[in-house]
């Protein structure tokens, strides 16, 4: 069962959110709260084992913002996913928030079964954007990754990648999620995990951002696989 935190200003939202993601089998709403503030102080007050699995962070509340608490979560409970849930696809939100450890960050337009998706996928584990957020940092990676010094690929030991491992690399510099992969490429979300691990584990890299980085900075990401 996923324990899931709803944090928004709004108490309209936070109950509608509560019921739409009751008819989830695996999931659980233990506790809502309407400010980052209010939000530390339940954690503060949760038994270890009660606490969150996952937090739907609203980013504009009062007393204390999404992107400031998205921060000191990740700095006191560094176990807890955090997904920005809101109406902004502001450049200082996005980055702010994902920069603090966000694991994900979707507009309040997405619909139930992304929502319901995005908290699976970061409780495994693994990270979700609303496309239009994808695109945007994607842009910003390419512009980072000009600046930004990473292993060639003659420097990695790129020739224990598979063919279908490059393809699941392509999708990840491009942003797309674990389900969009694996509808891609007929392959099971299970599939595309292990596949992902696999190929960090290979790359000698730390997480999917830095896969992206490097593929973007290496020009993999636009690379014809035949030449690979």
């Amino acid at each position: 069962m996923i324990k899931v935190m709803i944090v928004d200003d709004q108490e309209l939202i936070r109950q509608s959110l509560k019921i739409v993601l009751g008819v989830n089998s695996d999931m659980e709403v233990v506790c809502m709260a309407g400010d980052g503030d209010e939000t530390l102080r339940k954690l503060r007050e949760m038994r270890p084992e009660s606490r969150p699995d996952v937090i739907l962070m609203d980013i504009r509340m009062p007393v204390m913002d999404g992107v400031e608490c998205t921060a000191l979560i990740k700095k006191n409970y560094p176990d807890i996913k955090v997904i920005a849930l809101t109406t902004f696809d502001d450049n200082e939100f996005i980055f702010g928030t994902l920069k603090n450890g966000a694991s994900g960050y979707l507009l309040k337009g997405s619909s139930v079964e992304e929502l319901s998706e995005a908290i699976r996928t970061v409780h495994t584990g693994g990270a979700m954007l609303n496309p239009t957020v994808a695109n945007t940092v994607i842009r910003q990676f390419s512009t980072m990754a000009q600046n930004i010094v990473s292993p060639e690929l003659s420097d990695l030991n790129t020739d224990e990648i598979t063919k279908s491992e490059w393809y699941i690399i392509q999708a990840v510099a491009r942003g797309m999620s674990n389900k969009e992969i694996a509808e891609t490429l007929w392959l099971s979300q299970g599939t595309v995990r292990n596949s992902i691990s696999s190929i960090l584990n290979k790359l000698h890299l730390r997480d999917r951002t830095q896969l992206a980085i490097w593929a973007i900075q290496t020009g993999v990401v636009n690379k014809d696989l035949f030449d690979i």
